[in-house]
């Protein structure tokens, strides 16, 4: 086994652990009803975290990292624009949702009240990044068989 193989099975490993951490997070905050709620969504939330920090390197390093098919390949696929462009999607998606866990995080460790009214926006949010990851794979597929390249 190569570090090409190694590096594309992490990426697809993640992908099982992300993907199931962020719907836990949807799941989760769509059941919030006190701050004594919040620490299985902060789990999820950390995990979902560590995966995209997973995702997101891993990726990078097969595409120009030297790996496999090489820079050249991705930059010339019309599937692997398609999927950086539902990435910056789900990135966009994700700022509200990581700006307010973060907000959340420190006011409860400096014992400060907050609002939990956006608990069902920020879980349907996760819920069209789930989507969007599904979409992604569905690209990432057609961009490995060749097509629309």
């Amino acid at each position: 086994m190569t570090l090409a193989h190694i590096i594309a099975a992490l990426h697809l490993v993640t992908l099982g652990i992300g993907y199931g951490f962020a719907w836990m997070r949807a799941r989760q905050l769509a059941q919030v009803k006190s701050t004594s709620d919040l620490n299985a969504v902060f789990f999820a939330d950390n995990m979902y975290g560590i995966a995209s920090l997973l995702w997101i390197s891993t990726g990078l390093w097969r595409a120009f990292g030297g790996l496999e098919k090489g820079t050249d390949y991705y930059m010339e696929s019309n599937a692997f624009w398609i999927k950086m462009t539902l990435f910056g999607i789900l990135f966009l998606l994700e700022i509200y949702p990581m700006v307010t866990l973060i907000k959340w995080r420190i006011k409860l460790k400096k014992g400060e009240e907050f609002s939990l009214a956006p608990t069902r926006l920020i879980s349907a949010l996760t819920y069209s990044e789930v989507i969007l990851l599904t979409a992604m794979v569905f690209t990432a597929v057609m961009m490995a068989r060749g097509m629309w390249v």
